[in-house]
This record gives C-alpha cells, structure tokens and sequence, in this order.
C-alpha cells in the first residue's frame, strides 16, 4: 500500500482505488541551502497521516510544500489523486499559532463561511468547540486553546477535502487538545483527509493511520501506525521513539 521504500506489516490499513497523498523526488532549497532531500511518498490511507520527527527536521517545510506556501525546487506533488494545483480550494491549514482576524469570534466564522452557509451551521460549530456565549468577544483576546479552537472551527466551515495540521495542540491545555482531537476524528469519519504533524506520541497513536517519519529533511520512514510504534524500521525512528536525541 505504501510506495516509499520496502516495508511489512500494511496489510492493517484501509485501501482506496487511488494515492490521497504521492509525492515524487521532492527538494527544496532557500537560500543556497538544501532543506528537503528527493522526498519520495505515496499514501493510500484515509483518515490521519501523522508527519513525525525531531525539531528542523523539515516537518513544517514539507506541509507547506503540499499547502502550495512554498513551491519546491524539484519534484512533484498530488493530492486527492489531483494535480497539486487542482486541490488548493479544497484544502485548509491550521498553523502551530492561530491566524485570526481582528474581529470578534463570530465575524471570523463568517468571513470563512460560504455564501449560503446556514447560521444555525456555524451556531453548531461554535458549541462544539466550546465558544458559544463568546460570540462577540474580541478573537485575538481569547485564551491560546481557544484561539486555536476557533481556527479549527473556522477551517472546518470552508468544508475542505484535505485538512493541514501544523502541531496544532501545542502547549494547549488538555481540554482545548480533547475538543480539538475529538472534531479532527469527527471529520476524518466525515471523509476529510487530514495530514497532521506532531510531537505528541500519545496523540499519534490515537490519531494516526500511517506515519511519515523525517529526519534531516530525508524521508526515514513511512508505514502504518501500529508497525511505526511497534516495530519501526528505521535507526531515526527507534531513537526517537526511545526519547533519545536525534541528531
């Protein structure tokens, strides 16, 4: 099921007829240095692709190569089994610090809504991440969970076929982490396709179907969750899942 690099143990994931995710020879330089190394991965997994590895490992560089914020210096990408440039009005991206306008909470839902959204849609929404009464409440006063509560939401309503993930539960308190996990399932259930980088190895293996492991802007591994946090293939991965430093 994957086409990274030979691997066992895949027969777990759930197949669809065509890639949600392939991305062939993939590099990236800036400014003279070269940041991501021939990334080659194909995922036919639906549900929650984990992007996993230690800091300055290319995480971020890689999600904003597949959100079209950066272009690479070779290689190609589809998503959706769609040309890379065919699926940007049917992607969102949730950032590690929320990105809110300065407005209240509710015109930043309708801002992002569609023409034709019903307002009991967005009164919904707005419940289910816990910010119902604060409608009128400046955004960018709201607390860091909430904020990020808030973008989720406001992604959500954009109704995206493929949703990005840039560590979006980090340093949030536990409830914001529990309503935000709680809305990712509910929309991977829904059909969305979320790809989701983390630190968190808890909540990879609550969340994750397949596992993208980088280190050093090089692909060391991609395979189903389960044989990632049991039995992974790569030096890189081993140490990191041991907690050591990886260098």
């Amino acid at each position: 099921m994957f086409k990274s690099e030979p691997m066992s143990n895949t027969s777990a994931l759930s197949a669809t007829n065509a890639p949600y995710i392939e991305v062939n020879n993939l590099n990236l330089t800036i400014g003279g240095n070269q940041l991501l190394h021939d990334i080659s991965v194909t995922s036919f997994t639906p549900g929650v692709t984990m992007v996993m590895g230690p800091n300055g490992a290319g995480k971020s560089l890689f999600l904003r190569c597949l959100h079209g914020l950066l272009i690479p210096t070779s290689g190609s990408i589809r998503l959706l089994n769609k040309p890379h440039e065919a699926t940007t009005a049917s992607q969102s991206m949730v950032f590690q610090k929320a990105v809110l306008l300065r407005r209240n909470v509710i015109k930043n839902l309708e801002f992002a809504a569609p023409n034709g959204t019903p307002p009991t849609e967005i009164t919904e929404l707005l419940a289910k991440v816990h910010l119902n009464g604060k409608e009128l409440q400046p955004a960018r006063l709201l607390s860091g969970g909430e904020q990020q509560r808030l973008a989720l939401a406001r992604s959500l309503l954009t109704k995206p076929r493929l949703l990005l993930l840039d560590e979006p539960t980090a340093s949030l308190d536990p409830a914001s982490v529990l309503i935000i996990e709680r809305l990712i399932s509910e929309a991977t259930e829904q059909g969305v396709k979320c790809i989701f980088i983390s630190h968190d190895l808890g909540q990879a293996k609550r969340l994750g179907a397949d596992i993208i492991f980088l280190h050093q802007g090089r692909l060391a591994e991609h395979t189903d969750a389960e044989t990632f946090f049991t039995s992974p293939q790569s030096r890189e991965a081993k140490a990191y899942l041991n907690g050591e430093i990886v260098l």
